[in-house]
């Protein structure tokens, strides 16, 4: 972190406490329960931010992803798929695109876990609201909150009858409804019902049918039952169901490879190097299909001086994928499919009391999940013809020359229908006890402190079916057995012949060396499937046993009514993560064991089963203030975190590899300011030096074992800024008006650490803006518009699938507008 940078934070910071306040009190208090304990937002003695239900509103926030432009320290990216999103706060997170990763970031919703992202992308109705932790929550949140916790809180049924109706329309077809109502059952017992409506039609054309992709079709239904049987009593039952069944996501082609040439030379066509054109060639459209349901019971008994409060979930997700993972209008394969189920408990007891001095709180955690993953990619009508003429500089045969000289029928290798089915998944059970208590040191001074232990057991497999015969070949096996059939021509019985044989057949063309060469050895880079060992086996037994101790420890002193101050030092902890994709490969180190196990298979080649677990460490310094006009949080971090588990595509998998260390550091703030009674203003910037520490092993631009340490990761932006204006005015006739503005800043970066910066890299300057009438009879009126400049950016990018030298990416959204109209009675 530029130390100039530093002062010029603290600086404008001084100069806001300096305005002269005002006699009337314009700033609300926001609740949070981030410490699992009503607390105002400026009493809590941690990083979190709170967007507030009319926020929410004012800004137009349709689901979760929209969340990142209100945060600056949070980011909400959609990958491949619809369900497929990943979620970082100060750069950390993981846990997108591969069913054995959970996410390093967690989102609970009501208090209840979400363990996978796809649990936790539907539009919810009645928000009231979304704090956002910033750093590890291991000790007050039992799995996986190594980098930071997303908690959205509903509202609870009321107590009278009551409810709303609100409707969507704009342009690319937009039509959302949305709806709740709420029945008093009697002066115990609260019901109230939700549900929504998102459709659009999609921005990103398919040239080669027509079709719309990046569209929206989802729906949802929420059930809630609120009881208060006795006075010391209270239950809270939820059921909730939804649905999304939808084309996405469109890819554009950001670097035309040389293999462009020979997609177009077998009739294939593509939208070359233009990355927001929002176009592209398909002969298979993408189809996302997601259910999402569950059920929670959460009870709190109130023990006069201590409270036991338990929450109990079922969940389940259900996903089905599949896309043309060539991105061109050419059959290379006959669609990547997957399909997935979770099933989830989890079970949470907390006992809290409060006393003069102490505030004591214990817990336990309990998690219970199973996931299955089955996955195929099988060759489609032209990969064989594709294939061919590039082993064979542009003329067809190759393949047909090399089928006969190994006595193989022809047309064997890259039939259609054949390639690799695999089946996965894992049991995961964890269990955490936590404690947390607060000593409070006279009036104004408080020290926490907390643990956690954490012990996580997952037993994964992985078993395939593969009749890809080209991919099975071990082309160095076949060039040694031609070269030592060719000296023994020459010289029989030499026993040097032997040693020469293998140089030639691991001997590549070209260049040539001084050796003949193997020419086969090039045909490798074209086997794109090859075989890999399942497992659990005799050397590897797919299982992890992991347990850690975590810990808080945190002194807040409040100044006085106006100005607290805090210092904090934490741990997080996420356990062993296996890699459930299809390049899910033995570690190197395992070879000599598999061979003596017999467990080898031609064509083998090393990867990454698992990474180990991520260990994060934060400390933080932390000022938050309170004035009439407005208020302010200032903190400066520095965080790191060992083994961080980087997963990266690589071509029809993924590789699952732990960096030594990644770490940052930087200043955060957060402000509000009134200056007039109808004019707010808000400011919020994180801003930090991220890099990583250690990672010799990385996958870089130039490929796997690539020695990333000392450089900055990709996709971490160094600035970030959100800045927003609401001026709101009292109108006759008891109606309101408001006009909003947003701005999101976020500095230039490298997308991927895999494609280089001059391929893909991101810049975002988004402008949102909306106007709102309210009404005296309940009905708001708002016009609003997202990204309304048209500012274009990359999400994220990967290398072209067997398409060597070919880099395709995800554009954002181009500018959304529409007018919302909400009936509140």
């Amino acid at each position: 972190m530029p130390k100039k940078l530093i002062f010029l934070c603290a600086t404008g910071l001084a100069a806001f406490a300096a305005t002269p306040a005002m006699a009337q009190v314009l700033l609300e208090e926001i609740t949070v329960t981030a410490t699992k304990r009503e607390q105002t937002l400026q009493e809590v003695p941690v990083a979190v931010s709170v967007v507030d239900n009319q926020t929410i509103a004012q800004a137009q926030v349709f689901d979760i992803l929209d969340l990142q432009t209100l945060v600056p320290s949070l980011r909400v990216t959609q990958l491949q798929s619809s369900a497929n999103t990943n979620f970082l706060i100060r750069g950390f997170g993981n846990g997108a695109n591969n069913p054995g990763i959970e996410p390093s970031v967690g989102v609970f919703i009501d208090g209840v876990y979400r363990s996978r992202s796809a649990a936790a992308i539907s539009d919810l109705p009645n928000l009231e609201r979304v704090e956002v932790l910033r750093g590890p929550q291991s000790t007050l949140f039992g799995k996986n909150a190594s980098a930071g916790v997303i908690s959205v809180v509903t509202a609870l049924p009321d107590t009278e009858f009551g409810g709303s109706i609100e409707g969507a329309i704009g342009n690319y077809g937009l039509t959302v409804i949305k709806g709740d109502l709420q029945i008093p059952l009697s002066d115990t017992a609260g019901f109230s019902i939700s549900g929504g409506l998102n459709q659009r039609d999609g921005y990103f054309d398919n040239l080669e049918d027509g079709e719309e992709l990046n569209e929206r079709d989802r729906w949802n239904i929420r059930a809630q039952l609120a009881l208060t049987p006795t006075d010391n009593i209270s239950l809270r039952f939820i059921g909730d169901y939804d649905e999304l069944d939808e084309q996405c996501c469109g890819v554009a082609n950001l670097l035309a490879g040389p293999t462009a040439p020979v997609i177009q030379a077998i009739g294939g066509n593509l939208v070359p190097n233009q990355p927001f054109a929002y176009t592209s060639f398909l002969n298979t459209n993408p189809v996302n299909t997601v259910e999402n349901s569950g059920i929670s019971m959460q009870a709190d008994i109130d023990m006069g001086e201590a409270t036991l409060t338990s929450i109990t979930s079922f969940r389940n997700v259900a996903r089905f994928e599949t896309i043309d993972a060539d991105h061109t209008s050419v059959e290379l394969l006959d669609g990547l499919i997957s399909n997935t189920n979770i099933d989830t408990f989890t079970q949470e007891l907390r006992w809290s009391t409060s006393g003069d001095n102490i505030d004591f709180l214990i817990g336990a955690f309990y998690f219970d999940e199973s996931v299955n993953y089955d996955s195929e990619a099988i060759y489609g009508s032209d990969i064989r013809l594709y294939f061919d003429l590039l082993a064979g500089g542009g003329v067809p045969g190759t393949f047909a020359g090399l089928e006969g000289a190994l006595g193989i029928p022809v047309g064997a290798f890259f039939f259609p229908g054949t390639g690799s089915r695999e089946f996965s998944g894992q049991d995961n059970q964890a269990l955490s006890i936590f404690s947390q208590f607060d000593w409070h040191i006279g009036d104004r001074a408080t020290l926490t402190l907390g643990v956690n232990y954490t012990e996580d057991d997952k037993d994964a497999f992985i078993r395939t079916q593969n009749n890809d015969l080209f991919s099975s070949l071990d082309f160095v096996f076949i060039g040694f057995a031609q070269a030592f059939a060719q000296l023994e021509a020459m010289d029989p019985g030499n026993p040097a012949n032997g040693p020469t044989a293998q140089a030639i057949s691991t001997n590549p063309c070209p260049p040539a060396g001084a050796l003949p060469c193997n020419p086969l050895l090039g045909l490798q880079a074209i086997q794109v499937l090859p075989p890999f060992v399942d497992f659990p086996n005799s050397v590897e037994s797919g299982s992890s046993d992991d347990s850690e101790t975590t810990w808080t420890v945190r002194f807040a002193f409040d100044i006085n009514d106006s100005w607290n101050i805090y210092a904090s030092a934490a741990t997080g902890f996420k356990a062993t993560s296996w890699n459930l994709s299809r390049d899910s490969r033995s570690f190197a180190s395992d070879l000599p064991a598999l061979q003596s196990a017999g467990l080898f298979v031609p064509n083998w080649r090393a990867g990454t089963r698992f990474a180990e677990p991520e260990e994060s460490t934060v400390y933080e310094l932390g000022v938050k203030a309170r004035f009439d006009r407005g208020a302010l949080n200032f903190a400066v971090f520095d965080q790191s975190l060992e083994n961080f588990q980087q997963n990266i595509f690589s071509g029809l998998g993924f590789n699952l590899i732990n960096a030594g260390e990644q770490s940052t550091q930087g200043v955060e703030v957060d402000a509000t300011w009134y200056p007039t009674e109808s004019l707010q203003l808000t400011f919020g910037g994180t801003f930090m030096d991220p890099k990583y520490d250690s990672f010799p092993n990385g996958v870089g631009p130039n490929g796997p074992n690539t020695d990333l340490s000392g450089t900055q990761p990709a996709g971490i932006h160094e600035q970030s800024i959100v800045a927003s204006a609401t001026w709101t005015r009292d109108l006759a006739n008891g109606m309101s008006l408001f006009l909003r503005g947003e701005y999101l800043y976020e500095s230039d970066v490298q997308v991927v650490d895999n494609i280089p910066a001059s391929v893909a890299s991101r810049e975002v300057n988004v402008f949102n803006a909306s106007a709102g009438l309210s009404t005296e009879g309940g009905w708001d009126f708002t016009l609003w518009g997202r990204n309304i400049t048209d500012d274009e950016y990359l999400l994220s990018a990967f290398p072209g699938v067997a398409q060597a030298g070919t880099v395709n990416g995800y554009p954002n959204a181009p500018a959304t507008y529409g007018l919302t109209v909400r009936k509140v009675f």
